[in-house]
């Protein structure tokens, strides 16, 4: 379990930190060689610094539950996971056309892996103990 939520902590500590700290930045670079977000749209402060904020939020819960392995908060950090990435997937299996192909690949997966990861492991939480095993 903590492998899983190891890796569901690293795009909100990303996006959350970078988004937050360099809003301006985070839309004219992100995620490196070639921007993501700023073919998408024109820069908007304020809704990259909330992007930010609402992925610090989810980075927080996601940490809580890979210290304490507490049932419920995994769960809500696996189940949050999944309501805020889904959205998101769908909305940018919908806007390509902005994207190079392999941009469109790398964006695309980065995005559905959390999903699936949170979808592949949720089950596990169904033990009926209160801190689940590592």
């Amino acid at each position: 379990m903590r492998p899983a939520l190891a890796l569901l902590a690293i795009g909100p500590a990303w996006v959350g930190i970078w988004a937050t700290i360099a809003p301006r930045s985070f839309y004219d670079n992100f995620p490196g060689p070639s921007s993501w977000v700023s073919p998408l749209g024109a820069y908007d402060e304020h809704l990259v610094r909330d992007v930010g904020a609402f992925e610090l939020g989810l980075l927080v819960v996601t940490l809580f539950a890979l210290v304490t392995l507490e049932r419920r908060v995994v769960q809500a950090a696996l189940v949050a996971t999944v309501i805020s990435g889904l959205p998101h997937l769908i909305y940018h299996l919908t806007a390509t056309e902005p994207l190079s192909t392999w941009d469109n690949i790398l964006s695309l997966t980065a995005l559905a892996a959390p999903v699936l990861i949170a979808v592949a492991v949720l089950p596990r939480t169904r033990a009926s103990n209160r801190v689940l095993r590592g």
